[in-house]
């Protein structure tokens, strides 16, 4: 992975997503700390920020933004059109900004700079901490192939990292975003069934989670289709076409496909203009 050991990046709002982003860039040896400047909403938070992240930490945002090639928007989504007014004086068209507000589109970030900003919009999730993320980027009006694929260099330190039209991405907050949630129910499940027919709670938890992760490489390391794998532990007049049966009877499949319209239509909903 190559260096930005030399680049300036101002992370606005360093709570949970900015942390960990943050922390897997240092551990990739990607950026270099005293290149960092992180700002935090409240004042009472520099002092444990300063401490947790080894960098350059205020409350002052356009101090941040003033001076960097990158530029991380990291707080809620309510709140970017605030920071964007805030630090407008400041930023010019040589800088990357990069946002990770959920629902947020690039044009709405657009129209409250007063130069053709470059932006990125980016969605990921939170299995991100571990490194285990999925994100996905797209770009603004003014953003280039190479502005993506810069972003993608920083993404890809959390995980996997796709680049998509923006047009698609309240589709991933439904699906990657949001997903982890779902997944965890299903997890949560298949260990309670585990209790249900007599294992140790502990144990059924590490059963129902080994097994999630192991299908989860199956799919992404052979590339095979998830019906093909199905198929393939699907022994004729065996236990796993019983356990099918019951998924299909219960509806699993069309819950879960609508779990992830209905979330996606949320993002939808929140609409920025």
């Amino acid at each position: 992975m190559k260096t930005l050991s030399k680049t300036r990046v101002a992370v606005i709002g360093a709570g949970k997503i900015g942390t960990i982003l943050l922390q897997a860039m240092f551990d990739k040896e990607l950026l270099s700390k005293e290149n960092v400047y992180a700002t935090v909403q409240h004042q009472e938070k520099v002092k444990t920020v300063r401490k947790t992240l080894g960098v350059s930490t205020s409350s002052d945002n356009v101090a941040a933004v003033r001076n960097a090639d990158i530029v991380l928007i990291c707080v809620k989504p309510q709140t970017v059109g605030q920071v964007l007014e805030q630090i407008a004086p400041v930023v010019t068209k040589k800088q990357l900004l990069i946002s990770v507000a959920a629902s947020v589109p690039t044009e709405f970030m657009e129209k409250r700079l007063p130069i053709e900003a470059k932006i990125v919009r980016a969605m990921p999730n939170t299995p991100s901490m571990l490194g285990s993320g999925m994100t996905a980027i797209c770009k603004g009006k003014f953003a280039d192939a190479s502005d993506l694929e810069l972003a993608r260099t920083l993404f890809d330190t959390v995980g996997r990292t796709v680049i998509v039209d923006e047009k698609h991405m309240d589709a991933v907050t439904g699906l990657s975003a949001s997903g982890p949630a779902f997944i965890y129910i299903i997890l949560e499940s298949l260990a309670e069934a585990g209790v249900k027919v007599g294992l140790p709670r502990d144990l059924a938890t590490l059963l129902a989670a080994q097994t999630t992760l192991g299908a989860a490489k199956m799919v992404l390391e052979t590339g095979n289709h998830p019906a093909m794998l199905k198929d393939a532990v699907t022994t004729p007049a065996g236990c796993t076409i019983d356990g099918i049966l019951e998924l299909e009877e219960g509806k699993l499949r069309v819950t879960l496909i609508k779990a992830v319209v209905k979330a996606a239509q949320r993002a939808k909903e929140l609409v920025f203009s």
